[in-house]
């Protein structure tokens, strides 16, 4: 361990953030929520100043001098005054300055060990933390203390996060741990940098450069996500390039990983099926072919040479064209099981995405689960599956996957969408907080009530080994890294859930708005009512009451609730929405599909129970008359209008709030946020018009008086649909190359 010395340089660690934060430099988002802006309360800040007099980082390794450097960073510019540092071991007198801040573990700090916390650190894991007043050698010290280097890491960016947010330092008593194993981003990044369902520039990975040239993004991306407890990155797209496994890109994906690996997080890559094919070792894929199996374990032993503390694989097989152990009359269980088998020896896991559907499958949503359910039991234990929230494809709003309640002997972990694909990519306002929510609140009662996604996430319901939450989160190349910034705002939300799903999306919102804008209550209040209106106001211009995939197709942008000409029929609009003379919706009911069977009882019976069911989820379950009547007293088609015109008051709503916030809002973020609104506005518009007047085709009935009538007529909007422009739409380009 290195000697002890106090940091005669701290002057150019302290100004040097303070001089890129100053408000002569325009902010563009770049920083995120770990801007650092000096505490603008002044009795706050003279109270912080007087708690915090020295900072002591004791450790030497890569991820405490990660720790130390945040400290100074946050510090330094948080409290707007140089702060004196002893980093890497404590004085020889053990003796801190009173109102020292002190990080380590016991087993790397002399003065963690000398306050005996080993008990209460004990039940804390490999991740958790300790953040506590105590009282050490009669001197009063703030203690940051971890079982771990990167529990001490996670600590640090919880304090930081305490001040950012004006939090007391009286009588802190903090214990947090993480509920869920695996707390994973994923990307789909293409190796050629285009990325599929990405609106915010190219791949962040610059592979021309690599492993020569790190680009200084990579580690704020890594120290982004390490702010949240998110210890995983699957690099690539699921529709995975067989060449992420060549010698020449492991080598790359080898110095992203030492990037990385201070901050803990762990790199994972999608792979491709039929590599062994693609790669022109093999003539087959089969997973139960012993030579298959063979090449997998070398292919997968020269990963870990490259990476040591690779994560695992991540496996979109037998999807919408991608191949997989069907192509062999082979199951998913068998597919996967062969790539744990390869794992096993070096610790690592396969996520395996059960995002699959048969193309002449009935009811898609029936789809997963018909595919899966037989299979519990099935998989290794190094075998994780990958469950969307929804059983169609991260819809404004889903009913919840039957899996979760459904596979009780196989590990699973949640699979969210922060990369706005169906919520106006980069150009609407849409806080994914209350989705994310939403879903891991509701309650299955497949083991009596409090059986909710959440618990069975945390492996509290069925006894399963690993557990988890991913999400696509697509950042690019844009300063901001998100393109919109309150898409920002759905990526912090996500990492605070995955550590712990009982975080509110509103506690998850107050937390990022004082962050990245303002301490202000008059700017804190009206934000967070924006935000957390913002999702349902995305629901209800584009598919309220429970209608859904009404997406022009390909883009997955504008409406186009007619779309009933396609290479298959659950890619239309019709086939979701059922619209007809008698009435709307898809009857998932014992008379239609009988998807409610897949859920426990009393699930099965609310949704079953037209009634009961809850209104935002109607026509997911039931073909309904447009005459019946709703619980405000309005018809379905009167209901109906009123949700769709209800959106575009609250985008309007937010409008308003948004301007009154000017004064506490740098100029150029309000600006883009301004105009952003002003064409959400435009498009919430063109999707209530389009589908009220679609869905008037079939109900015959009138637009009720009052609401403003649209300004052209069906055609018309037809026509823009077809001529609109938006990002051409990535596809997964052949996998039949033969690599070397």
């Amino acid at each position: 361990m290195r000697k002890a010395y106090i940091n005669k340089y701290w002057v150019l660690c302290f100004l040097f953030p303070l001089i890129f934060s100053s408000s002569a430099i325009a902010e563009d988002g770049y920083e995120m929520w770990l801007r650092y802006q000096p505490v603008a309360n002044q009795q706050q800040l003279k109270s912080y100043r007087a708690q915090i007099s020295q900072l002591v980082v004791e450790g030497d390794s890569a991820t405490m001098q990660k720790a130390a450097a945040e400290l100074q960073r946050g510090l330094g510019s948080l409290l707007a005054k140089p702060l004196a540092s002893v980093i890497g071991s404590a004085p020889a007198s053990n003796k801190p300055v009173k109102h020292a801040l002190l990080v380590g573990t016991p087993k790397n700090s002399t003065m963690i060990a000398a306050l005996g916390m080993e008990q209460e650190l004990s039940a804390l894991g490999d991740e958790g933390y300790i953040i506590a007043n105590k009282t050490l050698n009669k001197r009063l010290v703030i203690v940051i203390a971890a079982n771990t280097d990167i529990g001490a890491l996670y600590g640090s960016f919880h304090f930081l996060r305490l001040l950012q947010t004006n939090h007391s330092l009286q009588n802190l008593a903090i214990k947090s741990a993480p509920k869920l194993q695996h707390r994973v981003v994923n990307h789909w990044d293409n190796l050629n940098r285009v990325v599929e369902r990405g609106y915010a520039g190219l791949s962040l990975w610059d592979w021309g450069t690599l492993p020569d040239y790190k680009s200084p993004r990579y580690e704020d991306y890594a120290r982004i996500n390490a702010s949240l407890g998110i210890n995983g990155t699957v690099l690539n797209n699921v529709n995975a390039d067989p060449r992420v496994l060549s010698d020449q890109f492991l080598e790359k994906i080898a110095a992203l990983a030492d990037v990385f690996r201070p901050y803990g997080i762990k790199v994972y890559l999608s792979i491709n099926y039929n590599s062994p094919r693609a790669f022109g070792d093999l003539e087959t894929a089969d997973p139960l072919d012993p030579k298959v199996q063979q090449w997998w374990k070398e292919r997968t032993k020269k990963v870990y040479d490259y990476i040591p503390d690779f994560g695992g694989y991540l496996v979109k097989a037998n999807s919408e064209g991608q191949p997989g152990p069907q192509d062999y009359k082979r199951d998913h269980a068998d597919g996967a099981n062969m790539l744990a088998e390869a794992l096993k020896p070096f610790g690592g896991v396969v996520f395996w995405r059960a995002f699959v559907y048969s193309p002449d499958i009935g009811d898609r949503f029936r789809g997963s689960y018909d595919e899966f359910k037989h299979l519990d039991g099935k998989f290794a234990d190094n075998v994780i599956l990958q469950v969307k929230n929804g059983p169609i494809d991260f819809q404004p709003r889903e009913p919840y996957s039957a899996l979760f309640s459904g596979m009780e002997k196989t590990n699973m972990m949640m699979e969210f969408q922060v990369t706005q694909e169906y919520f106006g990519f980069a150009t609407h306002l849409a806080y994914q907080g209350p989705l994310f929510e939403e879903s891991l609140r509701t309650d299955t009662f497949v083991k009596g009530e409090g059986s909710t996604i959440g618990n069975i996430l945390e492996g509290k319901v069925f006894n399963t080994k690993h557990t988890g939450m991913a999400a696509v989160i697509n950042p690019g190349t844009d300063r901001n890294w998100t393109g919109h910034p309150f898409v920002q705002s759905s990526w912090y939300a996500f990492g605070r859930m995955a550590w712990d799903h009982e975080i509110s999306a509103e506690a998850a919102a107050e937390e990022w708005l004082r962050m990245t804008f303002s301490n202000e209550e008059k700017f804190i209040e009206p934000m967070k009512a924006l935000m957390l209106m913002s999702r349902e106001a995305g629901v209800n211009y584009r598919s309220p009451l429970g209608l859904t995939h009404l997406y022009s197709q390909g883009d997955h942008y504008g409406p186009a609730p007619w779309t009933e000409n396609s290479e298959r029929p659950d890619w239309t609009a019709i086939y979701y929405h059922r619209a007809s003379k008698t009435g709307l919706g898809f009857d998932r009911t014992k008379t239609g599909s009988n998807a409610i069977a897949q859920y426990p009882a009393p699930v099965a019976q609310l949704y079953g129970d037209l009634n009961a069911v809850p209104e935002e989820l109607l026509l997911w379950f039931h073909h309904v008359s447009w005459d019946h009547k709703m619980k405000s007293g309005r018809t379905l088609w009167e209901e109906l209008v009123h949700k769709y015109y209800e959106g575009v008051e609250q985008v309007r709503a937010m409008q308003t709030t948004w301007d009154a916030q000017k004064s506490y809002v740098d100029a150029a973020r309000f600006e883009q946020v301004k105009a952003l609104l002003k064409v959400q506005e435009r498009d919430a518009i063109i999707w209530r018009d389009s589908c009220v007047l679609y869905f008037q085709t079939y109900s015959g009935r009138a637009i009720p008086a009052g609401y403003e009538q649209p300004k052209h007529n069906l055609d018309y909007y037809k026509f823009l649909a077809r001529t609109r422009y938006v990002p051409e739409p990535w596809h997964p380009a052949s996998s039949s190359r033969v690599l070397k």
